[in-house]
């Protein structure tokens, strides 16, 4: 299992431990976690799930893909080196721990 760490905005945090194959974004919005929004589902049609991962855990991530980069560009709050969708987060045997901060509004 995958250990999530969500940092809110406002400093708040939630820990979630996900199944292999869960997103980030998946794990968060079956748990309620704030600041996750997801309104596509998780079909990398919005940006509403961006997330600034931390930069320890960026160098354990797959490369981000042409899309997830261009959808980047339409986010809410501006992008930073280390954001991704975190719908495109997997959890999985080899991601032990992943930590993300959530940025102040997702719309």
């Amino acid at each position: 299992m995958t250990k999530i760490v969500y940092t809110a905005h406002d400093g708040g945090s939630t820990t979630i431990e996900a199944q292999p194959g869960d997103s980030v974004m998946q794990s968060a919005t079956r748990n309620g976690v704030p600041g996750i929004t997801g309104e596509c589902g998780g079909v990398l049609s919005c940006a509403t799930c961006h997330v600034f991962v931390d930069d320890g855990d960026l160098e354990k991530l797959p490369p981000m893909s042409d899309l997830e980069d261009e959808m980047l560009d339409g986010a809410a709050v501006d992008r930073e080196h280390n954001s991704r969708l975190s719908c495109q987060i997997k959890a999985s045997e080899e991601l032990d721990t992943v930590r993300v901060s959530t940025p102040e509004y997702q719309e």
